[in-house]
């Protein structure tokens, strides 16, 4: 006997969670995932391509930095609805959790992108001047330095990314995204029930304090000012 019978809750009910919640996991690790694909090279761009910079790209810095802006500005679920074409496009559908993967995924690059170009600036100028006169070239200082000395901060802000994109995954849920999100609306709130809803909300904090607590710990991991 399953948990969630010992609780009273019917088999339909249960295993209509399991499904969200597993829907909920798909949307956010996928856009989590493609999003940091994206974000991480473009966050690197952006803190080092300004006027005076290691790799100063003037030009690419002010557009980059204007769009991830735009794209951060716009309320998510506008969002959603204003690039529902877009979705189509990649997605053949705008229905269902892998339409949802599109939105998800948009805002969450421009977000991660964010994160690390402000780790990437928190990086000890010392090092980096250091560097260059051992004769590093940028590249090389990007790779060696900026990188595994801002790796601490890139993890606390991937984790940061993950939580909030656990919560948007439930936003879209509203639009017939799926998850969790969409659990809660129909049966929690247009069939009032709301020990659903309530079920919704605990797996939700469930997940993003795991999601905290593991990205705690691999913070801590790699950061050697505290392993030293």
């Amino acid at each position: 006997m399953s948990l969630l019978s010992l609780l009273g809750i019917s088999p339909q009910i249960s295993g209509l969670l399991v499904e969200a919640t597993l829907e909920t996991l798909h949307m956010t690790a996928v856009s989590g995932g493609i999003g940091t694909l994206l974000g991480l090279p473009l966050g690197v761009v952006l803190a080092t391509s300004g006027r005076g910079e290691l790799l100063q790209w003037v030009g690419f810095n002010r557009v980059a930095g204007l769009v991830v802006n735009a794209t951060r500005s716009t309320p998510f679920i506008i969002l959603v609805v204003a690039i529902i074409p877009f979705t189509r496009m990649i997605a053949g559908t705008s229905i269902g959790t892998t339409a949802a993967i599109v939105p998800l995924t948009v805002a969450a690059a421009p977000f991660i992108a964010r994160v690390v170009e402000n780790a990437i600036r928190e990086v000890d100028q010392g090092l980096i001047e250091a560097a260059k006169a051992m004769g590093a070239t940028p590249l090389q200082i990007v790779r060696k330095v900026l990188i595994p000395e801002a790796m601490p901060g890139i993890v606390a802000g991937l984790t940061l990314a993950l939580v909030s994109l656990i919560g948007y995954s439930a936003m879209v849920g509203a639009v017939g995204g799926g998850g969790l999100g969409d659990l809660g609306i129909r049966y929690g709130y247009q069939r009032f029930m709301p020990d659903v809803m309530a079920l919704v909300v605990l797996v939700l904090i469930i997940l993003v304090q795991s999601v905290q607590t593991i990205g705690d710990y691999l913070a801590r991991r790699v950061n050697k000012r505290l392993m030293s």
